[in-house]
């Protein structure tokens, strides 16, 4: 197994009808990552009269975004979503880590789920003060020192069921012989039960989703290399059911989104939603 920290990959872009469209992600600083996993930028100059879209498959992971003035929880999607845009433009976000959010909103993830609402439900007037100054900051490295600074100002006591959770995420994202949600109750020593409670409550999502995302992400990534993919390496045990799991995903069937990127070059192509 590899050895990383990260518990989240860079995978999930789908595509974008847009070559001048940019995504920056950055390193948070060390004492801030045992919650948080980068920050992030898109940004876009479109020609007058032109618009386009980018289309992604969200990890399980809570975000703050900075995006027309407005400062928003972005609980974890379920679905794919595509973000249309025009002129000139950037959005900024901040991406937890599955499990880290929860220490700073109190309650169940889950009830963030597929959820986007004003950081002001949870901060008050400084989540106005936060908005305000990210509206004031300068590039990247200004959005980031605005970001963390927040952060610190807000930051809940350590909490150790966050590590456990990160341990158990890392595993579904970068060990290969785990393949079943009983591979991990086994490994970490958890009831089936006790393991579903903890991502209600921490991720938003249950293991076998982050584990199944985790896994056409990677096949996803591997299409659009040119690579193709060994569906077996991803867990599924017949291609009818992996075929099945990234068409529901992704739009399109992994021939047909193949084909797409053959298409249009691969790494850029239309939306297919």
């Amino acid at each position: 197994m590899r050895v990383d920290n990260a518990t989240t990959s860079v995978h999930g872009l789908l595509g974008t009808g847009d070559p001048s469209f940019r995504l920056d992600r950055v390193p948070v600083s060390a004492e801030l990552g045992a919650f948080v996993e980068r920050h992030w930028m898109t940004s876009w100059d479109m020609p007058a009269g032109r618009s386009a879209s980018v289309t992604l498959l969200p990890h399980p992971c809570v975000n703050l975004v900075f995006d027309r003035g407005q400062l928003m929880i972005s609980g974890v999607g379920r679905d794919r979503f595509t973000y249309t845009y025009q002129g000139r433009g950037q959005v900024f976000g901040i991406k937890f880590r599955p499990g880290g959010f929860q220490p700073f909103y109190g309650g169940p993830v889950a009830e963030l789920t597929d959820q986007v609402r004003p950081l002001s439900t949870l901060w008050g007037s400084a989540a106005t003060v936060f908005a305000d100054e990210l509206a004031g900051a300068s590039g990247l490295d200004g959005f980031v020192a605005v970001a963390e600074r927040h952060l610190r100002a807000h930051w809940p006591p350590p909490d150790t069921e966050v590590a456990r959770v990160g341990r158990i995420v890392r595993a579904l994202l970068h060990d290969r012989t785990v393949t079943r949600v009983q591979d991990v109750t086994e490994r970490f020593g958890l009831s089936m039960r006790t393991l579903q409670r903890l991502f209600q409550r921490y991720v938003g999502v249950s293991p076998k989703w982050v584990l199944k995302r985790y896994r056409l992400h990677e096949a996803a990534a591997l299409l659009a290399s040119g690579k193709g993919g060994d569906w077996t390496e991803l867990g599924y045990f017949d291609q009818s059911h992996f075929i099945r799991d990234f068409t529901r995903a992704i739009g399109m069937t992994p021939s047909a989104y193949m084909a797409a990127l053959g298409d249009h070059g691969f790494g850029v192509f239309p939306t297919y939603v």
